[in-house]
């Protein structure tokens, strides 16, 4: 029995013959492929114009196979772009995972240069004249290569006083400067009218910074003469052969000027705070005349005479410690008292030869005077009689003399540059004192010698020859080996020198004009 779901259709039933699409005729045929040639050439002259503008040409004229092709050529692209993209991903990733390794390993530099020699534990006889000083004891009469190189680095060191600047990394100098200008900062905030205490003053290297010089403000036209701190105030003068005295405050960054005062004709060969600090006396280098500046009034009044002085110029000049009056340095040997306030002399002292300097002890009461001749004579002030004499140790002709404010030292510098260091005790009561030590680091006539206010370094100079300036380290009697250092000149010939209050800084006056400034790091109060 037959399925009858579905009819069965005969082999030829539901079939129809295709028909047969008709050509088209052979000039459309030409005509469609001049058509294409057309657009062809026009897609060439179109090339050069730009590539958005391009595209919308071919699709407007046609050519699909070049379009097709292109479509292709840029996905290819594309697709190549993506993958440098992920190629350039990898790589930067690649890059970071180096860099982390790169810094690790820079934490350890390597040296440029490895010599195998230098690994092997070679010994050294340290007994050798040339490495005898490098020996801490006789148990290290032999030592490694290596101990030795990381001896002589620490010596060297030592003797620049720590680690050279051009051998400290960016962040230890950032370090340091950051430290020193706190000091500086706290030492501005920490200034007053009281005595400094500090620990002991360390010998060998002394802990020092340069500053801007103290009259950068206002320079000198010629040779600066004087340089002198405030006994009390944070201010610095500064006078010389330009007929002025100036005024500035200290702060080691600026020293910003307050005040400038211009002598007409009058070239300042000293000038002198009073005790207390309010007036100014100024002399110059032929006249008898000198002046009074007074400060707090801002009046600058000469002294024409002085009753009973017969010199012919007033020059030399010490303020005495008991405020009020002056110790004029004369001719022929003569010291003469006078007082500010009447402006007359009321005693004169005299001694063999000419005087070369003068010096108070501490509390005024004795005065401390060497000749060109090389004696030192010690004057009581209140009677005005000679109570000691002696011939300065070794000393051919005198030049300059100094006491310590601590009433221990007293300094004498000589024409030959050596500066004698006495104990002022033993110079008060004995005829033949011998010196404690003989300062010979000067080559040329010892000038100026000046203490600081805590007795623990002697500055000593010489305006004959440029750089001759050294700081003597008191307690050890040993000259600081780091002082003057500088790359070029700084010093030039110095004629003045003078410390701060509390000895903070320290200042000189050269020949060029100039007071260089120097930051003592070790004293904490100005």
């Amino acid at each position: 029995m037959e399925d009858m779901s579905f009819i069965k259709l005969p082999a030829n039933e539901g079939k129809q013959p295709a028909k047969k699409r008709a050509k088209p005729p052979q000039s459309s045929l030409e005509e469609e492929e001049e058509e294409r040639r057309r657009n062809v050439k026009n897609l060439a002259v179109l090339g050069e114009k730009n590539s958005s503008v391009k595209l919308l040409e071919e699709l407007v004229f046609g050519a699909e196979e070049e379009l097709l092709e292109r479509l292709v050529e840029e996905d290819e692209d594309q697709t190549g772009l993506l993958l440098l993209e992920d190629k350039d991903e990898e790589e930067a990733k690649e890059s970071e995972d180096e860099g982390g390794v790169r810094q690790e390993l820079q934490a350890e530099k390597k040296a440029a240069w490895v010599d195998e020699d230098d690994e092997l534990e070679e010994e050294v006889d340290m007994k050798h004249r040339f490495r005898r000083n490098l020996m801490k004891g006789e148990a290290e009469s032999i030592m490694t290569k290596q101990k030795l190189q990381q001896r002589m680095r620490e010596q060297f060191q030592k003797a620049m006083g720590g680690t050279p600047s051009w051998a400290e990394s960016g962040a230890q100098k950032k370090t340091e400067e950051e430290e020193d200008e706190d000091e500086e900062d706290d030492l501005l905030r920490r200034t007053g009218n009281f005595v400094a205490s500090s620990d002991s003053l360390p010998s060998s290297i002394l802990r020092v910074k340069k500053c801007l010089h103290a009259n950068s403000a206002r320079p000198s036209e010629d040779r600066l003469t004087t340089v002198q701190f405030h006994p009390s105030a944070q201010v610095v003068m500064t006078a010389g052969l330009d007929q002025s005295v100036s005024l500035f405050q200290v702060d080691g960054k600026t020293n910003p000027k307050i005040q400038s005062i211009h002598l007409e004709r009058f070239p300042v060969h000293k000038a002198q705070f009073s005790v207390d600090g309010e007036t100014v006396i100024a002399t110059s280098l032929k006249n008898k005349m000198f002046y009074l500046y007074d400060m707090m009034e801002g009046r600058v009044s000469p002294v024409h005479t002085v009753r009973g002085l017969n010199e012919a110029r007033v020059k030399e000049f010490s303020v005495c410690p008991e405020g009020g009056a002056l110790l004029l340095t004369g001719t022929n040997g003569y010291l003469h008292l006078l007082t500010l306030k009447t402006k007359e002399v009321v005693r004169s002292m005299k001694i063999n030869g000419d005087v070369s300097g003068v010096a108070f002890s501490p509390d005024g009461s004795k005065v401390f005077a060497n000749s060109e001749d090389g004696e030192v004579y010690v004057w009581d002030m209140r009677s005005s009689r000679c109570v000691n004499r002696f011939t300065d140790d070794g000393c051919v002709r005198g030049t300059s003399i100094a006491t310590s404010q601590n009433g221990r030292y007293l300094a004498c510098g000589s024409q030959s540059g050596v500066v004698n260091v006495y104990s002022q005790e033993v110079c008060l009561n004995s005829a033949n004192p011998k010196p404690l030590k003989a300062v010979m680091n000067l080559l040329t006539s010892a000038t100026a010698l000046t203490f600081n206010p805590t007795s623990e370094i002697l500055a000593i100079a010489s305006r004959a020859e440029d750089e001759a300036v050294r700081l003597v380290h008191l307690p050890s009697l040993t000259v600081f080996s780091n002082f003057p250092v500088a790359k070029r000149k700084i010093v030039y010939r110095a004629s003045c020198l003078d410390f701060s209050p509390h000895s903070g800084f320290f200042s000189l006056a050269n020949n060029k004009g100039h007071a260089p400034l120097y930051r003592l790091l070790h004293y904490k109060e100005f």
